[in-house]
Protein backbone atom coordinates (compact mmCIF):
# COMPACT_ATOMS: atom_id res chain seq x y z
CA UNK A 1 0.00 0.00 0.00
CA UNK A 2 3.01 2.15 1.24
CA UNK A 3 4.42 1.63 -2.50
CA UNK A 4 1.77 2.59 -4.48
CA UNK A 5 1.25 6.12 -2.53
CA UNK A 6 3.37 7.89 -4.73
CA UNK A 7 1.55 6.01 -8.06
CA UNK A 8 -1.44 7.54 -6.74
CA UNK A 9 -0.14 11.31 -5.76
CA UNK A 10 1.35 11.37 -9.19
CA UNK A 11 -2.05 10.50 -10.94
CA UNK A 12 -3.83 13.45 -8.76
CA UNK A 13 -1.46 16.07 -9.51
CA UNK A 14 -1.88 14.95 -13.51
CA UNK A 15 -5.57 15.15 -12.97
CA UNK A 16 -5.35 18.42 -11.28
CA UNK A 17 -3.17 20.12 -13.85
CA UNK A 18 -5.59 18.52 -16.50
CA UNK A 19 -8.75 20.12 -14.48
CA UNK A 20 -6.43 23.97 -14.35
CA UNK A 21 -5.75 23.38 -17.84
CA UNK A 22 -9.44 23.11 -18.74
CA UNK A 23 -10.80 25.93 -16.91
CA UNK A 24 -7.98 28.41 -18.49
CA UNK A 25 -8.85 27.24 -21.59
CA UNK A 26 -12.69 28.24 -21.08
CA UNK A 27 -12.13 31.38 -19.80
CA UNK A 28 -10.22 31.77 -22.92
CA UNK A 29 -12.95 31.02 -24.40
CA UNK A 30 -15.59 32.90 -23.16
CA UNK A 31 -12.87 35.74 -23.15
CA UNK A 32 -12.88 35.53 -27.20
CA UNK A 33 -16.72 35.22 -27.18
CA UNK A 34 -17.05 39.28 -26.21
CA UNK A 35 -15.28 40.18 -29.38
CA UNK A 36 -16.90 42.94 -31.88
CA UNK A 37 -14.67 42.77 -35.65
CA UNK A 38 -14.76 45.64 -37.72
CA UNK A 39 -13.67 46.32 -40.75
CA UNK A 40 -12.94 50.40 -42.37
CA UNK A 41 -11.09 51.19 -45.23
CA UNK A 42 -9.30 54.47 -46.24
CA UNK A 43 -9.29 57.08 -49.31
CA UNK A 44 -6.59 59.67 -49.77
CA UNK A 45 -6.28 61.67 -53.16
CA UNK A 46 -3.07 62.46 -54.45
CA UNK A 47 -1.52 64.19 -57.66
CA UNK A 48 0.99 62.20 -59.09
CA UNK A 49 4.35 62.95 -59.38
CA UNK A 50 5.81 60.36 -61.71
CA UNK A 51 5.23 59.80 -65.13
CA UNK A 52 6.32 57.45 -68.03
CA UNK A 53 5.95 57.80 -71.91
CA UNK A 54 6.21 55.00 -73.94
CA UNK A 55 6.91 55.78 -77.70
CA UNK A 56 8.13 53.93 -80.70
CA UNK A 57 10.16 54.03 -83.71
CA UNK A 58 8.94 52.16 -86.22
CA UNK A 59 10.82 51.28 -89.94
CA UNK A 60 9.73 48.68 -92.72
CA UNK A 61 12.05 47.44 -96.18
CA UNK A 62 12.27 44.56 -98.29
CA UNK A 63 15.94 43.96 -96.94
CA UNK A 64 15.82 43.43 -92.97
CA UNK A 65 18.98 44.78 -92.35
CA UNK A 66 18.30 48.02 -94.30
CA UNK A 67 14.94 48.47 -92.27
CA UNK A 68 16.93 47.52 -88.82
CA UNK A 69 19.76 50.33 -89.77
CA UNK A 70 16.85 53.42 -90.74
CA UNK A 71 15.35 52.48 -87.46
CA UNK A 72 18.75 52.64 -85.59
CA UNK A 73 19.40 56.11 -87.50
CA UNK A 74 15.74 57.25 -85.79
CA UNK A 75 15.64 56.07 -82.88
CA UNK A 76 19.49 57.00 -81.69
CA UNK A 77 18.13 60.66 -83.05
CA UNK A 78 15.04 60.54 -80.32
CA UNK A 79 17.44 59.88 -77.80
CA UNK A 80 19.73 62.62 -78.52
CA UNK A 81 17.01 65.40 -78.99
CA UNK A 82 15.87 64.15 -75.68
CA UNK A 83 19.52 64.30 -73.86
CA UNK A 84 19.69 67.85 -75.37
CA UNK A 85 16.38 68.49 -73.69
CA UNK A 86 17.73 67.75 -69.98
CA UNK A 87 16.10 64.40 -69.88
CA UNK A 88 18.81 62.17 -68.10
CA UNK A 89 20.13 59.30 -69.90
CA UNK A 90 19.04 56.61 -67.23
CA UNK A 91 15.79 57.76 -67.62
CA UNK A 92 15.80 56.76 -71.66
CA UNK A 93 15.07 52.94 -71.40
CA UNK A 94 14.44 50.77 -74.42
CA UNK A 95 11.13 48.09 -73.68
CA UNK A 96 10.66 46.72 -76.94
CA UNK A 97 12.22 45.61 -79.96
CA UNK A 98 10.33 43.55 -82.67
CA UNK A 99 11.05 42.58 -85.82
CA UNK A 100 7.88 41.32 -87.97
CA UNK A 101 7.64 39.93 -91.39
CA UNK A 102 4.68 41.76 -93.85
CA UNK A 103 3.63 39.21 -96.46
CA UNK A 104 2.24 39.99 -99.52
CA UNK A 105 -1.23 39.10 -100.11
CA UNK A 106 -2.30 35.21 -100.04
CA UNK A 107 -2.53 35.17 -103.80
CA UNK A 108 0.74 32.67 -104.73
CA UNK A 109 -1.34 30.55 -101.30
CA UNK A 110 -1.44 30.25 -98.21
CA UNK A 111 1.40 27.94 -97.23
CA UNK A 112 3.94 29.52 -99.16
CA UNK A 113 3.29 33.26 -98.66
CA UNK A 114 5.27 35.74 -100.57
CA UNK A 115 7.43 38.36 -97.89
CA UNK A 116 6.14 41.90 -98.73
CA UNK A 117 9.35 43.69 -96.01
CA UNK A 118 10.39 43.51 -92.69
CA UNK A 119 8.77 45.65 -89.50
CA UNK A 120 11.14 46.70 -87.39
CA UNK A 121 9.95 48.47 -84.31
CA UNK A 122 12.00 49.72 -81.46
CA UNK A 123 9.92 50.87 -77.83
CA UNK A 124 11.53 53.20 -75.54
CA UNK A 125 9.86 54.55 -71.95
CA UNK A 126 10.95 58.01 -70.43
CA UNK A 127 10.44 58.24 -66.86
CA UNK A 128 9.68 61.70 -65.98
CA UNK A 129 10.10 63.33 -62.14
CA UNK A 130 8.10 66.37 -63.56
CA UNK A 131 5.09 65.33 -64.45
CA UNK A 132 4.46 68.85 -66.24
CA UNK A 133 7.11 67.90 -69.04
CA UNK A 134 5.15 65.08 -70.04
CA UNK A 135 3.62 67.10 -73.42
CA UNK A 136 7.05 68.68 -74.09
CA UNK A 137 8.64 65.36 -74.21
CA UNK A 138 6.10 63.70 -76.70
CA UNK A 139 6.38 66.62 -79.00
CA UNK A 140 10.11 66.29 -78.94
CA UNK A 141 10.25 62.63 -79.80
CA UNK A 142 7.38 63.19 -82.45
CA UNK A 143 9.21 65.29 -84.47
CA UNK A 144 12.71 63.56 -84.06
CA UNK A 145 11.08 60.60 -85.65
CA UNK A 146 8.94 58.63 -83.36
CA UNK A 147 5.95 57.30 -85.17
CA UNK A 148 3.85 54.85 -83.20
CA UNK A 149 2.49 55.89 -79.69
CA UNK A 150 1.69 53.90 -76.59
CA UNK A 151 0.76 55.09 -73.30
CA UNK A 152 1.43 57.78 -70.57
CA UNK A 153 1.59 56.06 -67.11
CA UNK A 154 1.01 58.55 -64.17
CA UNK A 155 2.55 57.35 -60.73
CA UNK A 156 3.09 58.40 -57.23
CA UNK A 157 6.54 58.03 -56.22
CA UNK A 158 7.82 55.55 -53.57
CA UNK A 159 8.13 58.50 -50.70
CA UNK A 160 4.65 59.95 -51.94
CA UNK A 161 3.06 56.31 -51.78
CA UNK A 162 4.20 56.00 -48.28
CA UNK A 163 3.11 58.91 -46.71
CA UNK A 164 -0.43 59.05 -48.70
CA UNK A 165 -0.82 55.21 -47.44
CA UNK A 166 0.06 55.91 -43.67
CA UNK A 167 -2.92 58.69 -44.72
CA UNK A 168 -5.60 56.49 -45.57
CA UNK A 169 -4.74 53.35 -42.79
CA UNK A 170 -5.03 56.60 -39.85
CA UNK A 171 -8.48 56.73 -41.58
CA UNK A 172 -9.40 52.85 -41.94
CA UNK A 173 -8.72 53.00 -38.55
CA UNK A 174 -10.98 55.65 -37.63
CA UNK A 175 -13.73 54.35 -39.58
CA UNK A 176 -13.67 50.41 -38.15
CA UNK A 177 -13.42 52.02 -34.67
CA UNK A 178 -16.22 54.28 -35.41
CA UNK A 179 -18.15 51.24 -36.44
CA UNK A 180 -17.10 49.46 -33.44
CA UNK A 181 -18.14 51.78 -31.44
CA UNK A 182 -21.91 52.06 -33.19
CA UNK A 183 -22.20 48.00 -32.19
CA UNK A 184 -20.76 48.40 -28.80
CA UNK A 185 -23.47 51.86 -28.09
CA UNK A 186 -26.85 49.02 -29.42
CA UNK A 187 -25.57 46.69 -27.58
CA UNK A 188 -24.91 48.48 -24.46
CA UNK A 189 -21.43 47.35 -23.90
CA UNK A 190 -18.13 49.44 -23.46
CA UNK A 191 -15.12 48.85 -25.74
CA UNK A 192 -11.96 48.02 -23.66
CA UNK A 193 -9.13 47.48 -25.68
CA UNK A 194 -8.28 45.47 -28.97
CA UNK A 195 -7.13 42.40 -30.35
CA UNK A 196 -5.98 41.15 -33.81
CA UNK A 197 -5.41 43.80 -36.31
CA UNK A 198 -5.23 43.14 -40.11
CA UNK A 199 -4.19 45.21 -42.31
CA UNK A 200 -4.31 44.36 -45.77
CA UNK A 201 -2.85 45.65 -49.11
CA UNK A 202 -4.91 48.49 -49.87
CA UNK A 203 -4.73 49.72 -53.90
CA UNK A 204 -1.89 51.93 -55.21
CA UNK A 205 -3.13 52.43 -58.73
CA UNK A 206 -1.61 53.79 -62.16
CA UNK A 207 -3.23 56.18 -64.08
CA UNK A 208 -2.70 55.08 -67.90
CA UNK A 209 -4.13 57.28 -70.45
CA UNK A 210 -3.43 56.58 -74.55
CA UNK A 211 -2.27 58.98 -77.04
CA UNK A 212 -1.78 60.00 -80.40
CA UNK A 213 1.72 60.58 -82.03
CA UNK A 214 1.54 62.01 -85.69
CA UNK A 215 5.61 62.30 -87.25
CA UNK A 216 3.94 64.66 -90.14
CA UNK A 217 2.86 67.19 -87.29
CA UNK A 218 6.63 67.00 -85.46
CA UNK A 219 8.18 70.17 -85.33
CA UNK A 220 5.49 71.68 -87.53
CA UNK A 221 3.10 72.25 -84.74
CA UNK A 222 3.14 75.39 -82.53
CA UNK A 223 0.89 74.35 -80.21
CA UNK A 224 2.32 72.52 -77.35
CA UNK A 225 0.83 68.64 -76.20
CA UNK A 226 -1.65 69.15 -73.43
CA UNK A 227 -1.23 66.77 -71.27
CA UNK A 228 -3.35 66.30 -68.01
CA UNK A 229 -2.36 63.87 -65.39
CA UNK A 230 -5.47 64.24 -62.91
CA UNK A 231 -5.61 62.23 -59.44
CA UNK A 232 -4.65 59.05 -57.75
CA UNK A 233 -7.00 57.56 -55.08
CA UNK A 234 -4.45 55.72 -52.37
CA UNK A 235 -7.07 52.83 -50.36
CA UNK A 236 -5.59 51.21 -47.27
CA UNK A 237 -8.23 48.84 -45.82
CA UNK A 238 -7.75 47.23 -41.95
CA UNK A 239 -9.83 44.92 -39.92
CA UNK A 240 -9.60 45.24 -36.20
CA UNK A 241 -11.04 42.86 -33.30
CA UNK A 242 -11.99 45.04 -30.67
CA UNK A 243 -13.03 43.34 -27.00
CA UNK A 244 -16.03 44.90 -24.95
CA UNK A 245 -17.75 43.95 -21.58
Amino acid sequence: MIRRLPILLALAAIFMIATVGSVSAASADSMTDKVIQASGSGNVIGTPDRAQVTFSVQTENADVKVAQADNAVKMTKVIDALVAAGIPRDALKTTGYNIYTVYEDYSSGILNPKVKAYRVTNTLTVTLHDVSRTGEVIDIAVANGVNQADSIQFMLSDAQSLALRSEALKKAVANARADAEAVAGAMGVNITGTGNVNIYQGYMPVAYSNYQADSAMGAKSAVATPIQSGDITVTAQVSVTYTYT
